[in-house]
């Protein structure tokens, strides 16, 4: 039987490591990337042009993904973006661009296909928070990108209530800093070997997806920090 998994943000750093993962093991990866980027996800057994801040695109995706493939196993939310800045200069355009790319590039997502899950009664959610978001003083100096991954972090929890005596899960994954090439050149002098790496993440997406007997759960991937 085929196993379906879409994939927002396939051609990242970590969707990279999500995608070799799944495909690894066996599923049927379908991957969005965003719209005229040119980018490529060599895995991919499809990959579709979405702008998923954009409502009406991923409803259009979600009917097109539906008559092509039914059901969908997992969906790996990995869109999202990063920003400096305390509150005094945080800005209000500053906060727009960190919700609608951190925020409803998920919340689309999880609007349209929540009704695919429930109508198979299964399916898995998979939510990308971050440190920050669930401890303050880390978030004091990224408060737009914080308070945007704490949106999303509630809404897993709100999914997880809506989905109560089904099949259906939201498992929030909540790295500290992910080894990436920008990360390392943001920070050139900080320890990489503490960090958390994006295969490490992929691994517990997967084991989440796998094992039925997890419901909803909190992955803190924090590294040696």
């Amino acid at each position: 039987m085929e196993r379906n998994i879409i994939i927002t943000g396939a051609a990242g750093n970590l969707g990279n490591a999500v995608v070799s993962k799944f495909k690894r093991e066996g599923y049927r990866i379908v991957a969005i990337i965003e719209p005229e980027s040119g980018d490529e996800v060599e895995e991919a057994d499809d990959v579709y042009e979405v702008d998923v801040m954009d409502a009406q695109a991923v409803k259009d995706f979600a009917k097109e993904y539906q008559l092509q493939y039914g059901e969908v196993d997992a969906i790996g939310l990995l869109v999202g973006g990063y920003a400096m800045g305390n509150i005094e200069n945080t800005a209000i355009e500053d906060m727009e661009k960190m919700i609608r790319l951190n925020f409803f590039s998920v919340f689309n997502m999880v609007k349209n296909f929540l009704p695919v899950m429930k109508k198979a009664d299964f399916g898995n959610f998979l939510f990308v928070g971050a440190r920050p978001a669930l401890q303050p003083e880390d978030g004091k100096g990224v408060v737009a990108y914080a308070l945007s991954k704490n949106m999303v972090m509630e809404l897993a929890n709100y999914v997880a209530e809506e989905a109560r005596g089904t099949r259906i899960r939201a498992h929030l994954f909540v790295p500290s800093i992910i080894d990436t090439p920008p990360n390392r050149e943001a920070m050139p002098d900080a320890d990489f070997s503490q960090w958390v790496s994006p295969s490490e993440i992929a691994e517990a997406m997967h084991y989440a997806v796998n094992n039925p007997a997890l419901r909803n759960m909190t992955f803190k991937l924090y590294g040696g920090i």
